[in-house]
């Protein structure tokens, strides 16, 4: 999309200060927006202060300074509720014309009843949740797609584009939240044949890194595979979107396959292989600790 050209420069806050919202919040600040941030637990906003960014006391206090833009980053239908709906929340010190631009991952019947219940203080909501990972977090790569009017898209592109390398306007509000779904959907599965394909190497005797590097290269290869791969081969789990979040993600993917009649028989496998993985303690772990649920695979290649 082409870049809006705004008179002034637009004034944000950023809610959340986890692996994604610092990292976005981060590169507005490097991209020369004034931000405001707030998190739950405020030591995550000192990175933030030292890079430049203020901190607010809460989402009311920052919507009550007069920003142009508030951006939310946080873990869960519910407290992207909280932070909007609250107490001191967002709508309790909003002043009209404000655009608030969700990059959680949540539902999208929770996204149009928020989008309603803002449009009667003249608040406008963007759903645009993220793809890219942590890494495309920090390299300001991520894909974005975003639901809801196309004149507030248009105002906020400048924001989208200095966090973002792809942004999409798929529809109505909450359309947005439903591509998300459907992007959860291909990660899981990819990534359940990722696990599975070094499975097969592992237990056939042939190096996994070897077959990673060849599958990559043809019509197997995907950004699971290449960036995931090669971490459950080093035995590294460290979280770049972890397994709690995934399966919070393919609970609204379930429940909207639910509301369309429709059956995901490789979300249902996927979703059993996290489980099992968060029953024995890894929840808090990278996605790519999928491969946990594989023993013999993780037996034999971690260091």
């Amino acid at each position: 999309m082409t870049a809006a050209n705004p008179s002034s420069p637009l004034r944000l806050g950023y809610i959340g200060m986890g692996i994604m919202g610092s990292a976005m919040a981060a590169n507005l600040i490097k991209a020369g927006f004034g931000v405001t941030v707030w998190n739950r637990t405020p030591q995550k906003c000192q990175p933030l202060r030292e890079l430049g960014a203020k901190v607010a006391d809460s989402p009311r206090a920052m919507a009550q300074a007069g920003p142009d833009v508030i951006c939310i980053n946080v873990k869960d239908t519910p407290d992207v509720e909280d932070v909007i709906l609250g107490e001191v929340g967002i709508l309790a010190g909003a002043k009209p014309g404000l655009i608030v631009i969700d990059h959680s991952t949540i539902s999208p019947v929770a996204t149009r009843n928020l989008a309603k219940r803002m449009a009667d203080q003249d608040v406008t909501l963007l759903d645009a949740p993220v793809s890219g990972g942590d890494s495309g977090a920090r390299a300001g790569t991520l894909s974005i797609m975003v639901g809801g009017p196309a004149q507030a898209l248009e105002r906020c592109l400048p924001i989208l584009q200095a966090v973002g390398k792809a942004i999409t306007h798929v529809g109505d509000v909450g359309s947005g939240q439903t591509c998300k779904a459907c992007n959860q959907v291909a990660v899981a599965c990819n990534l359940m044949g990722v696990v599975e394909a070094m499975t097969l190497a592992q237990s056939s005797g042939l190096d996994p890194r070897k077959m990673i590097q060849v599958v990559a290269a043809g019509a197997g290869g995907s950004w699971q595979l290449q960036n995931l791969g090669p971490k459950i081969a080093a035995g590294d789990f460290a979280p770049g979107f972890m397994i709690d979040l995934m399966l919070k993600d393919l609970a609204i993917v379930a429940q909207s396959a639910r509301e369309q009649h429709v059956e995901l028989q490789g979300v249902s496998v996927a979703q059993r292989y996290f489980e099992t993985v968060a029953r024995l303690g890894s929840g808090r772990e990278g996605t790519q600790a999928m491969a946990k649920a594989q023993p013999s695979l993780v037996s034999r290649i971690q260091p």
